[in-house]
């Protein structure tokens, strides 16, 4: 998607999530970036200047991490708040990832560590989902693990584990929308279906929503996407 092309591909996304959550269907999603100022780099930073990306898995990785603290760091100024950006980005392997409050790091995950305020991630296992699926991966685990850094920043609280799921997805929608309608991300034929792609693979087999690592099914968690890129952050 170019940004002369958006005011297309936008309903049809919205249209293909509508589709998917009452069909069944799965899969999408965008890439690129042309050279804009006011992102956040590998060092943590949300003002650093960057060079063009979307062309490769790295550039990807670092294109969805940049844009969705670039996303929450506006929001957060217009409701006159501080965005605190990541102390940490770190790509592991295996069971080689670092340790958040004493308990390992795991295979073929991704996650948000509120103690160092910092988020890791299996790179073979990303990288596998990139390659198997597209960069539609990405833009899915990536805006997620954020959405939960939001989340200890506004401190807040649920029941259940399942509701904090949703919610980081309903960010992650948010986030991408918030690229889309800034011209910040372009997309290819295909993302569409791609994202939903990605989002019905990381949905829980069974809808238990007492489970303590319950993330809800495929519908459930493209149904909270499609919430926050439809009506914004607001209504997550």
């Amino acid at each position: 998607m170019t940004p002369r092309t958006k005011s297309y591909v936008l309903p049809v996304l919205s249209v293909l999530l509508a589709v998917a959550l009452s069909a069944g269907c799965s899969s999408g999603f965008p890439r690129r970036y042309p050279d804009q100022s006011g992102d956040a780099g590998s060092g943590g930073s949300a003002s650093a200047s960057p060079r063009s990306f979307g062309q490769n898995f790295d550039e990807d990785v670092e294109l969805a991490r940049t844009l969705t603290e670039r996303f929450w760091q506006q929001r957060f100024e217009a409701a006159g708040r501080v965005y605190r950006p990541l102390q940490g980005f770190q790509a592991y392997s295996g069971e080689n990832g670092p340790a958040c409050g004493g308990q390992p790091s795991v295979p073929e995950n991704a996650f948000y560590c509120p103690l160092g305020h910092f988020v890791a991630y299996d790179e073979a296992w990303m990288r596998k989902l990139y390659e198997n699926g597209g960069d539609g991966a990405v833009y899915v685990i990536i805006p997620h693990e954020l959405g939960h850094a939001v989340q200890a920043q506004l401190m807040s609280d649920f029941s259940l584990n399942v509701q904090r799921e949703l919610q980081a997805d309903c960010y992650a929608g948010a986030a991408l929308r918030g690229m889309i309608d800034s011209g910040s991300v372009e997309a290819e034929a295909g993302d569409d279906e791609e994202l939903l792609a990605n989002l019905a693979a990381a949905g829980d087999p069974t809808d238990e929503w007492l489970r303590p690592d319950a993330h809800g099914t495929p519908a459930q968690r493209q149904q909270a996407f499609a919430g926050g890129y439809d009506n914004a952050a607001d209504a997550c």
